[in-house]
């Protein structure tokens, strides 16, 4: 890729760390809590790299055929290249498309889902509306939004060293942030409170609510693959003009939720300041952390 030409969407967030978002046997639960044994097509919308579909590939009935979508190029090509990597080249299929407007015929898919696309995109609720066209009745939705302005309260053991207003600023950089990002119509971080209310809205059944029960536990000596891939991640966005987005990006989207940008430059520099905090932990081997999050799967069927 060109280092001159804009990344891909998510790009900072498709690295090795997304392989270890979830436990196995939780999935496996949930297909038995869904009673998807039957499903046979499924439809990942978002895709990106192919991570959450080819997991649930892993779980659900050998017989499945998985369709991969997504709007960028690269990263349809980068999810046919891991399926095949992963044994699933003769299972699976990944096409260039839009969530707003999926190239597929009504009532296709058996299970229709997605993991973090409605955070990015303007209306969910319209894309909540095409994924169900593309379902067949009585079909499984499965939704995997999280609350991220939450992480910036998750205390680490860098967290626990710092004033009570380094909280309080960075708490508000992430408030103000995921609000202007909303107002200029680019999606909203912490939606996943709000999906099981929507459904319920628009009239699907059986509305189920869970949590992820997987936790990123980071310590030292940081030996386990999981740790270590989460390690590297964490260092290289400290050093970098980054904190959950890249500094331009961060800063549109705080005037854009109320802010000034003298108030902006300000609590940039709170932020990396504590990113300063976690760097020094992580090369004295003192970083550690329970590694918690909020990642909701929420699941509906559609009417019959």
């Amino acid at each position: 890729m060109d280092p001159a030409e804009p990344k891909p969407h998510s790009a900072e967030y498709f690295g090795q760390t997304r392989d270890y978002w979830w436990n196995l046997d939780f999935l496996e639960l949930m297909v038995r809590r869904w009673n998807a044994h039957t499903a046979r097509r499924v439809l990942d919308v978002g895709c990106g790299m192919g991570h959450w579909g080819q997991l649930l590939c892993e779980v659900l009935s050998p017989q499945v055929r998985l369709t991969g979508v997504d709007r960028e190029p690269t990263w349809v090509d980068a999810a046919r290249a891991r399926a095949a990597d992963r044994g699933l080249g003769d299972r699976s299929d990944y096409v260039q498309g839009t969530a707003e407007a999926l190239p597929f015929a009504d009532g296709e898919f058996d299970v229709v889902t997605c993991q973090t696309l409605l955070i990015h995109v303007a209306n969910p609720k319209a894309v909540l509306q095409e994924m169900l066209r593309v379902l067949t009745p009585n079909g499984l939705l499965a939704l995997v939004e999280p609350n991220n302005v939450a992480q910036s309260l998750l205390l680490d053991s860098a967290l626990t060293e710092v004033p009570v207003d380094w909280l309080e600023d960075v708490v508000r950089l992430k408030l103000t942030c995921e609000r202007g990002k909303r107002a200029l119509g680019l999606g909203d971080n912490s939606l996943g409170d709000l999906l099981p209310g929507w459904l319920v809205e628009m009239g699907l059944s059986k509305v189920e609510v869970y949590l992820s029960d997987k936790t990123n536990a980071i310590h030292p000596p940081y030996e386990l693959a999981e740790q270590a891939a989460f390690r590297a991640e964490m260092k290289t966005q400290a050093e970098r003009d980054f904190w959950c987005w890249p500094r331009q990006e961060a800063s549109r989207y705080f005037i854009a939720g109320g802010g000034k940008a003298t108030e902006f430059e300000r609590l940039w520099r709170r932020a990396k300041e504590l990113d300063g905090v976690t760097l020094r932990q992580l090369d004295d081997g003192r970083y550690h952390s329970a590694g918690g999050s909020i990642a909701y799967l929420v699941s509906a069927r559609k009417p019959g």
